[in-house]
């Protein structure tokens, strides 16, 4: 059941984040990588919280929330260092 939590969860985040920063046609795309990086962005947030000092459960939307804005993060960075040919 948590790994259904998480992949939902990370599809919402991972839409919502490709809202926000609409790529170019040489990003990659699709459900699984939308959902890949949303999953990845909520645990980067939780990695960064739990180093500041924040624990427990947020709740649902403090929890997309989070995982939005490091999804937005991992875009980011994905964009500044992944080179393309052409």
């Amino acid at each position: 059941m948590v790994i259904f939590w998480w992949i939902l969860v990370g599809f919402v985040a991972g839409v919502l984040a490709k809202l926000i920063m609409p790529g170019g046609d040489r990003e990659p795309k699709g459900c699984i990588m939308t959902i890949l990086l949303g999953i990845a962005g909520s645990m980067l947030v939780g990695f960064l919280m739990q180093l500041m000092g924040f624990q427990g459960q947020g709740g649902t939307i403090p929890t997309i929330f989070g995982a939005t804005i490091g999804a937005c993060i991992l875009i980011f960075l994905f964009r500044k260092f992944w080179k393309t040919s052409g």
